[in-house]
């Protein structure tokens, strides 16, 4: 089934109905969020490798999640998309299993969210992703005015604020990407709002019903002894996340790439090891009685063995010595954060180290760095090594063929 092309003709369904079915009210559940929402899951799906059907499943539920949300009934609007969802899909011939996983993931964006699988998870992550970025007060607002406008109700920025963060506070991402990239931001984004609820909004205080006054909430107090301007002062002070958030996103991501790597090799040493064992087996044993096929039977052969040479060079290991010196150490010549830098050495040696490094920032990230640097040559390594075994295997495989047709026609 070409799911890239259902998916082509699912865009272009939901895009046209929302053009058609446009309401100024919903100025947050509207096609822009929908894309917003759709972009996320493919950032989430590709992450994670998704195969053509999963990734069309995710995919599909994110254009239709919100698709109903416009209709009499927001609250009812994820069993509605739902539905038709399934009445669209049925009519492009789309196995059953297939629609109902689409189901599934629509329904698992329903307040309080619940899936139950990793496709779940996903449409779930990508439907709250803002809540996690630096657009979220942006649409925060949105979001107010839209739930105004569609049930005709005031709601004072503190009301709002305090909404939020009982929300926030509940929420948790399913997924480790999405931990990893957005919790920084999100715990960022919440404190704002604490931080904001706590001053005095003579606009929102005026428009509030004497009898429903709301009690005065402190939320993150200063330390003991504390006065305000220092409580600013140590705000200001508090180590930036988005440098740490970097560091592991993106170990994360080069050692998602090296087992992207080590499988793509592994593949290439099974598939031609399979054309050795064949070659050796039955062509080379008859080629007496096919003696214009010697020349290409040996090309093959040794087009399959230079591709496996490659393929193993790209997942060889490479290990440096395992010792570091007290030199090392006072100059921050050393990266600890690497087996093969310390495997030699005693517990002790290595727990000096460690505290030296970790009591010196400028030691700690360059550390990082110098880690971050190792993983992206030994990958850029691997992933020349592996072009070259895809080369020789491709173009050693078409001249090999050409080669046996001119030997059966000549």
């Amino acid at each position: 089934m070409d799911y890239t092309a259902l998916l082509k003709n699912v865009q272009q369904f939901v895009t046209t109905y929302f053009a058609t079915h446009h309401d100024d009210r919903f100025s947050y559940h509207n096609s822009g969020h929908t894309l917003d929402v759709v972009k996320a899951a493919t950032s989430i799906a590709d992450h994670y490798q998704l195969s053509d059907e999963d990734r069309f499943i995710v995919l599909c539920a994110a254009w239709f999640h919100d698709i109903a949300h416009q209709n009499d009934d927001p609250a009812e609007h994820e069993a509605k998309g739902a539905l038709m969802a399934m009445d669209y899909l049925k009519g492009l011939n789309v196995d059953e299993p297939v629609a109902e996983k689409v189901r599934g993931c629509i329904m698992a964006t329903q307040m309080p969210q619940n899936p139950q699988n990793l496709l779940e998870n996903i449409i779930c992550d990508a439907d709250l992703y803002h809540l996690g970025t630096t657009d979220f007060k942006e649409k925060s607002k949105e979001l107010r005015k839209e739930l105004q406008r569609v049930y005709n109700k005031d709601i004072s920025k503190q009301d709002w604020r305090k909404g939020t963060i009982c929300l926030m506070e509940q929420h948790r991402y399913h997924t480790d990407y999405c931990r990893l990239l957005l919790n920084d931001q999100k715990e960022k984004n919440l404190e704002e709002l604490k931080a904001k609820l706590n001053e005095k909004d003579e606009e929102d205080t005026n428009q509030m019903s004497k009898d429903n006054k709301p009690e005065k909430v402190t939320l993150l107090p200063p330390a003991p002894g504390e006065n305000k301007k220092d409580a600013k002062k140590r705000k200001k002070e508090k180590p930036v996340k988005g440098r740490e958030t970097m560091f592991r996103v993106t170990s994360s991501n080069h050692q998602r790439l090296s087992d992207m790597a080590d499988r793509k090799a592994h593949i290439m040493i099974s598939v031609n090891a399979i054309v050795i064992s064949l070659l050796l087996s039955l062509m080379l044993r008859r080629l007496d009685e096919h003696p214009r096929q010697t020349i290409p039977a040996i090309a093959l052969l040794l087009v399959s063995l230079v591709t496996i040479i490659f393929s193993i060079l790209a997942t060889r290991p490479n290990l440096p010595g395992g010792t570091f010196t007290q030199e090392d150490i006072d100059r921050k010549q050393v990266n600890l954060l690497f087996f093969g830098n310390f495997y030699k050495m005693s517990l002790d040696q290595y727990n000096h180290g460690m505290v030296a490094m970790m009591n010196d920032s400028d030691f700690l990230y360059g550390s990082l760095i110098r880690d971050l640097y190792t993983q992206g040559t030994v990958l850029g390594r691997k992933y020349q090594l592996l072009r070259i075994s895809y080369s020789v295997f491709m173009y050693g495989l078409i001249a090999s063929v050409l080669m046996f047709i001119i030997s059966a026609v000549i």
